[in-house]
């Protein structure tokens, strides 16, 4: 697949060919979906946590006696039942993680990036590159080719300039061509991606 190269001014400055195997497979909506809820339910902490009626204080002593009253017969003023009482099949604390195989997991990325690629949502850029920590800088950049909402922004390495002058706009993301992950690429409104950190994605994926 060719993809036209701008620079952060917006402005074509080249063409590049990419991997179809990379960016032009057809997009497994199955694979894609398995890896989002993988990783959302990853991301939970599963610290919830409710008392049950033995966690409790109080209601040690059976609150009237078993026949007579009139009532109806109770053990603990700290049953379910009751106001203040421990809560029923309640949550406790658990952890939600588990894991997809690698395969499953290729096949996800490469779908989302694909899929990015087919709807005009990839922009590929020649370098990324910030002389100072300046947002408004990554800001320009981003009005310049359309991104200005959700964007996720992709590097060949880590880039310290780049990732903390993005990090206080709304709805952009910075991460690695090797950190890709298939969550984040769907979520994005606008893929942008530098051509080395494309030639990087395809040594991982390819």
């Amino acid at each position: 697949m060719k993809f036209d190269v701008l620079d952060m001014n917006g402005k074509k400055v080249s063409e590049v060919e990419l991997s179809d195997a990379v960016f032009g497979i057809t997009p497994n909506e199955k694979a894609v979906h398995a890896a989002v809820v993988n990783f959302l339910a990853n991301q939970r902490q599963g610290t919830q946590s409710t008392k049950t009626r033995a966690e409790v204080s109080g209601g040690g002593r059976k609150p009237w006696r078993q026949k007579g009253t009139g009532h109806a017969r109770q053990g603990s003023i700290r049953a379910p039942q009751w106001t203040h009482g421990g809560v029923a099949l309640g949550p406790k604390p658990r952890d939600y993680s588990y894991r997809l195989n690698k395969k499953l997991k290729r096949l996800a990325v490469l779908s989302a990036l694909s899929a990015k690629a087919a709807s005009g949502d990839m922009i590929v850029i020649d370098q990324l590159a910030c002389a100072e920590y300046k947002t408004k800088t990554i800001v320009n950049m981003l009005a310049a080719l359309g991104a200005e909402k959700k964007a996720l922004i992709v590097t060949p390495a880590v880039d310290a300039k780049i990732v903390k002058s993005a990090s206080n706009i709304p709805g952009v993301k910075t991460t690695t061509a090797t950190s890709v992950n298939t969550y984040d690429v769907v979520n994005a409104n606008k893929f942008v991606i530098s051509v080395d950190a494309a030639k990087k994605l395809e040594e991982v994926l390819g």
